[in-house]
């Protein structure tokens, strides 16, 4: 019995390290429960009509440490459980007869995981005080990782938000309109250099899933409600009669494919979906209903 409680903690910690792994360091930035987090808190969010916001985002980041803290702890509290109290000396005054075994275990594993080092509980057994020290470095590491993927997440964010408010102004410009009297090397440059951004986009997406459930409270840098004037852009560019322009929007449309490549994954659309229906569907997840419209006729 002893054997298969601190099997099933072993268990618990490594699948709790391997998906902080995944959603930190691998470059395709998916871990299976941090996802599952954020999707199930996405999916109460946009059955209450998205009311709590940009507040989903930050709230699926926070619950999702919350869950790692947590495993890390019961895995850690059931390798303890076998040896307590008999593997740990106590201070004066604290009688480990008052206290759950299981209780225990649990406290001293968040004790060492916090780093805390109260010192009121001390391993005796060599291997237990071998094991307290890692279990104290995973979680400094759990909590630099946790501080380090705040972080790295508004840069991607950031520049969702610039492509967002360049394709806004674009479209109050007219700029697809006005396109067939611009000169060509206007159109492609401008063309270029929106493919180059989206591009980034893409990649951010990629590596940074999680970025998928933050929204924007202005519409304007939302670039779920702007990629339709892209669309637009490159279907103008595309009638134009002009190999450099012609190029310009083939440039333009690979990078809208490969936008939507990862934009897939997060919409319910068909095997055979094009871009354009996984853009409609990326605005309508998106989409507070009267709530935006209210935003952005002010």
């Amino acid at each position: 019995m002893d054997i298969a409680v601190t099997i099933v903690g072993a268990v618990i910690i490594v699948v709790g390290l391997v998906d902080m792994f995944r959603a930190l360091l691998h470059p395709s930035g998916e871990g299976v429960l941090s996802n599952a987090v954020m999707s199930a808190l996405w999916s109460v969010s946009r059955r209450v009509g998205h009311r709590p916001g940009s507040a989903v985002g930050p709230a699926g980041m926070v619950a999702t440490v919350l869950v790692w803290v947590m495993m890390q702890g019961l895995g850690w509290a059931l390798i303890y459980f076998p040896h307590i109290p008999g593997g740990f000396n106590y201070s004066p005054g604290i009688d480990p007869g008052r206290y759950p075994n299981l209780v225990e275990a649990i406290y001293v594993s968040l004790v060492t995981l916090a780093t805390l080092g109260y010192g009121d509980v001390v391993a005796i057994q060599p291997w237990i005080r071998a094991l307290a020290p890692v279990q104290a470095l995973a979680g400094f590491a759990l909590l630099t990782a946790a501080l380090t993927w705040f972080m790295q997440i508004y840069p991607p964010l950031t520049r969702r938000r610039a492509l967002a408010l360049r394709l806004h102004g674009l479209a109050e410009a007219d700029f697809a309109e006005a396109l067939p009297g611009l000169p060509a090397e206007t159109v492609t440059r401008v063309l270029g250099e929106l493919a180059a951004e989206i591009n980034v986009v893409s990649v951010d997406l990629n590596q940074h899933s999680e970025t998928y459930y933050f929204q924007e409270e202005n519409p304007r840098e939302s670039l779920s409600r702007q990629l339709d004037s892209a669309l637009e852009l490159c279907d103008a560019a595309g009638a134009r009669a002009s190999a450099e322009t012609g190029v310009g929007a083939r440039m333009l449309a690979e990078s809208l494919d490969n936008l939507a490549a990862p934009l897939r994954g997060f919409v319910r659309v068909g095997d055979e979906a094009t871009a354009r229906q996984i853009f409609r569907a990326y605005a309508e997840d998106h989409s507070r209903g009267s709530r935006d419209r209210e935003t952005e006729g002010e």
